[in-house]
């Protein structure tokens, strides 16, 4: 057979396309100075995360809701995707709380489109900025059941508490049925190939009643106050 190793050579992108790609930096910049500019008022605040097919019949959204209002009437921000779902109980909890009920919203071709319950709302194009915002001002992360999006955000602040990329923050899992089986596994695989430690399965909690969320991320902070210190500003300036 004849191979034309030519055809297998990667072609120089054309100027239109090397002018748009250069035109994007600006767009990403502009996602980062309003996000910066619009949330670096809002803490203590705490990041929720959960499925956007959650629908309001569901126990997981009224599980979700519960806790956002907890927590907005205990003093914190609550931030979500902003979308449907758990997303969006999250926003209705905080929304009829006391604290600011924020929407951290990004652009999809399916699923995502947001909620009613949101103080303050920033829409994104890009998942990298949007993360940035999620764990940047955040005093937590709750984690209700989701899928991929869930578990992406999940992996997203272990990494970077496990690589000290970010300063240490509760992280607590909701559902004990729901993220049972994902523990066992990495408790049996994961510890066990050596892929992680058996110290990194501190970095989370399983909790499943909404008071006791509260009181978790409390007892976290019990001796040392909400703002990060100067070490952790300067540690988070690297996210």
């Amino acid at each position: 057979m004849n191979t034309d190793n030519n055809n297998l050579r990667p072609r120089p992108a054309s100027k239109d396309t090397l002018t748009r790609q250069s035109w994007k930096i600006f767009q990403i910049m502009a996602e980062f100075v309003e996000g910066f500019e619009s949330l670096s008022g809002i803490a203590p605040s705490v990041s929720i995360f959960g499925s956007a097919r959650t629908r309001p019949d569901n126990p997981y959204y009224q599980l979700a809701e519960e806790i956002a209002r907890l927590l907005s009437d205990a003093g914190f921000s609550v931030v979500s995707g902003g979308g449907p779902g758990i997303m969006e109980a999250a926003n209705k909890g905080a929304y009829e709380g006391s604290s600011p009920s924020i929407g951290l919203n990004i652009l999809l071709p399916q699923e995502q489109s947001g909620n009613p319950y949101q103080d303050i709302a920033l829409n994104f194009r890009h998942f990298f900025s949007r993360k940035v915002m999620f764990v940047k001002y955040a005093s937590a992360y709750v984690v209700l059941p989701g899928g991929f999006g869930t578990l992406d955000e999940l992996a997203e602040i272990l990494t970077l508490v496990q690589t000290g990329k970010t300063r240490r923050i509760p992280i607590i899992l909701v559902g004990s049925k729901f993220w049972g089986g994902l523990v066992g596994w990495m408790k049996s695989t994961l510890v066990t190939e050596h892929t992680i430690s058996e110290d990194d399965l501190d970095l989370f909690r399983i909790i499943d009643e909404p008071r006791l969320v509260v009181d978790a991320i409390f007892k976290h902070y019990e001796h040392r106050g909400f703002e990060p210190t100067v070490a952790e500003t300067e540690k988070m300036l690297h996210l």
